[in-house]
């Protein structure tokens, strides 16, 4: 395997693998957001197994389970956003250590850098689903009647 040696090739080497950072950048923050919903999720999921195991059980309480089964969905539209945005980031990673090497190598890596960078766009774009998705059901949950009382 051959490197190269001089600067102009690694330099530009260089400037080709930066720029899928910008999408890293998009992802960590995203995961930044995403595990926030997720801590905010797992409160109310607390607070709501609290009231029912304080109450007796001949007192059914109907909306606490079904705003629980609203919550166990979101966890899991999040946990699959999260798992998105992972995969996202490790595939914009070998991204640019395709492009790196194949920049100062003898490597061809044209083919797999272009697939690893779609790939890694296509799990990005698949975590914004599974986000918009959350979001809907997050808002089904509320009763906005109350707001106007």
């Amino acid at each position: 395997m051959f490197f190269a040696t001089d600067l102009e090739t690694v330099t530009n080497g260089i400037k080709l693998a930066v720029a899928p950072v910008f999408l890293l950048t998009a992802v960590a923050a995203m995961i930044g957001s995403v595990a926030g919903r997720l801590a905010r999720i797992i409160d109310r999921a607390r607070v709501l197994e609290t009231r029912i195991d304080a109450n007796p059980q001949n007192h059914p309480q109907t909306a606490e389970f079904i705003e629980l089964g609203y919550l166990r969905t979101r966890g899991r539209m999040v946990n699959a956003c999260i798992a998105l945005l992972t995969l996202c980031a490790i595939l914009i990673g070998l991204t640019i250590m395709a492009l790196f090497l194949g920049e100062t190598t003898e490597i061809e890596s044209v083919h797999v850098s272009a697939a690893l960078f779609l790939s890694g766009v296509s799990c990005f774009l698949l975590a914004l689903v599974c986000f918009l998705a959350e979001t809907m059901i997050a808002t089904r949950v509320i009763n906005f009647r109350r707001a106007g009382s």
